[in-house]
């Protein structure tokens, strides 16, 4: 488990720097006996407000030393983390207080100019399970004198009590709630065993040691910053840096001053980086999620950054199950989400559940020892998941080649079916990448009396050029040898994507827009 390798860390080397947080004006360092004198201290007072084993505590913390150290504590009583994505509001926060059942709700006073505490006093009322909140003072970021809101008690709790309540491989780890791209959240249980089986499967396949320093500047409520940011730096006993808002600035810090050598984040975060006057050098090694990497920006990328860049498919429920190996064939690194990681299953069926031959679409299913173990409240949900024969079904239509690289294709909710003909949204998304004025681009279902559905266009334009019109863009994709039923039949061009903090993009929320726009306009007729 990632506790007993972090106890190893803190035995054999308890000088070595286990977190850099880049949050405060100046970046805070901590070893891994800080960490652990911390964690204990949280832990005791935790264990003063009678936080069970097995009890779920939410946290909506940015990324920082003091997320890290409460939820160290947490594990350390066997209680369950329960982070909340900083950007979430009151509607969101209030249906995962209610459905965790957490007793206790830990908030910054502020951050990104929001006001955290008005919105608890907000939802209170609809809550009444939340018995104690504590706040975060973002004005105070020293170790040395924070208290972590009221979370650290004066002294640690005693070896004897902490053994007691010691965690075992089948005592659950984590409660995600997933933003997904459906719309509806689902809080997602995984246990100490099941992430560590995907920490092993990770570390071991990309090589991954203590030497390696771990930049972390996705949300670490998020599965990506939490398993393969935080947990990975904690499983090889590396350095974990942790960067809470984005900007390329201080990413820069990360990588040159801090010498980050690893990164697992979404492509935007690539595409900054790329698309930035400086590059920042330093990186060895770059896990793009949440979408294949288009070859023309990971041309850039690799050229830019000067690093290996690799694509990867994972999921909250199952982690991350494909991903590309630094020694793999460029042509293969680039526009897939990689080969199953070894220990793991991939398979496309039918819509019969029939086994289809490489090359073929379908639905992509996977069977991991990493899998989650339910949905909270929900079981059905789990197991309606699962096939027959153990394979869980993604929700995703993919294709695997002959060499077992897999590329998405899309979601199911997302196929655009014209007239009964399938429109290839990924492909035509990808086409557009490469036009210069379209910065981001998203295909989406409209209704259609007549053919039931039509392709829209979303995009987001680069600001260096014109916004093209819907007649550039088919002109573009005929240039492309895109065949013309295949062309979206109407633009809409937008500030910036809906993403989910993975960095997919949420496109319930653009098929309600357009809708909402149709609906509009057919009433004012």
């Amino acid at each position: 488990m990632v506790l007993d390798k972090i106890h190893r860390t803190i035995v054999d080397t308890p000088n070595a720097v286990a977190i850099v947080d880049l949050s405060t004006e100046t970046p805070v360092q901590l070893t891994y006996e800080q960490l652990n004198d911390l964690a204990d201290r949280c832990a005791a007072r935790l264990l003063q407000l009678g936080i069970e084993a097995g009890e779920p505590v939410a946290y909506q913390l940015p990324g920082g030393w003091e997320f890290i150290v409460l939820t160290l504590a947490l594990w350390r009583i066997s209680a369950v983390p329960c982070p909340l994505l900083p950007s979430l509001r009151e509607r969101e926060a209030a249906f995962i207080l209610k459905s965790s059942r957490s007793r206790v709700f830990i908030v910054p006073d502020s951050f990104r100019k929001f006001d955290y505490p008005s919105m608890v006093e907000t939802l209170r009322p609809d809550v009444p399970n939340l018995e104690h909140v504590f706040i975060l003072n973002m004005s105070e970021r020293n170790p040395e004198y924070s208290n972590i809101g009221g979370l650290l008690a004066k002294t640690p709790v005693s070896t004897a009590a902490l053994q007691a309540v010691r965690a075992k491989s089948t005592t659950y780890a984590q409660l995600l709630y997933t933003s997904g791209t459906t719309g509806e959240p689902k809080g997602v249980l995984h246990t100490h065993q099941s992430l560590s089986s995907a920490l092993l499967a990770h570390t071991r396949t990309l090589g991954l040691q203590s030497s390696d320093k771990i930049w972390i500047p996705s949300p670490l409520a998020h599965q990506t910053g939490f398993l393969y940011g935080m947990m990975v730096s904690f499983y090889i006993g590396a350095t974990a840096i942790v960067q809470a808002v984005w900007n390329v600035d201080t990413a820069r810090i990360a990588i040159e001053e801090f010498g980050a050598t690893f990164v697992q984040a979404a492509m935007p975060f690539l595409a900054d980086l790329t698309k930035n006057p400086r590059p920042p050098k330093g990186l060895r090694l770059f896990i793009a999620t949440g979408a294949a990497i288009p070859r023309q920006l990971a041309q850039q990328a690799r050229s830019a950054l000067d690093c290996t860049i690799v694509g990867a498919w994972g999921s909250t429920e199952a982690c991350l199950v494909t991903v590309g190996r630094p020694s793999d064939a460029v042509e293969k690194l680039w526009g897939t989400d990689g080969r199953v990681i070894d220990g793991m299953q991939i398979r496309i069926v039918d819509e019969n559940g029939m086994v289809l031959p490489a090359g073929h679409e379908g639905n992509f299913q996977i069977k991991t020892p990493a899998m989650f173990l339910t949905y909270l409240h929900h079981h059905e949900w789990y197991e309606e998941g699962f096939s027959d024969d153990g394979y869980f079904d993604t929700g995703d239509l993919a294709v695997i080649d002959e060499d077992g690289y897999l590329r998405i294709t899309g979601r199911k909710k997302d196929v655009v079916n014209r007239g009964g003909e399938k429109i290839p949204v990924v492909e035509i998304e990808d086409l557009l990448y490469q036009h210069e004025a379209i910065a981001d681009a998203a295909v989406v279902a409209m209704p259609d009396n007549r053919l039931g559905e039509r392709a829209c266009l979303y995009i987001v334009v680069n600001d260096k050029f014109p916004a093209p019109a819907l007649d550039d863009v088919r002109r573009f994709l005929a240039n492309q040898g895109m065949a013309k039923i295949y062309w979206p039949e109407r633009l809409e061009t937008i500030s910036e994507m809906p993403r989910t903090a993975s960095g997919k993009i949420q496109k319930y929320i653009l098929r309600n827009d357009i809708v909402e726009k149709l609906s509009h306009s057919t009433q004012n007729v």
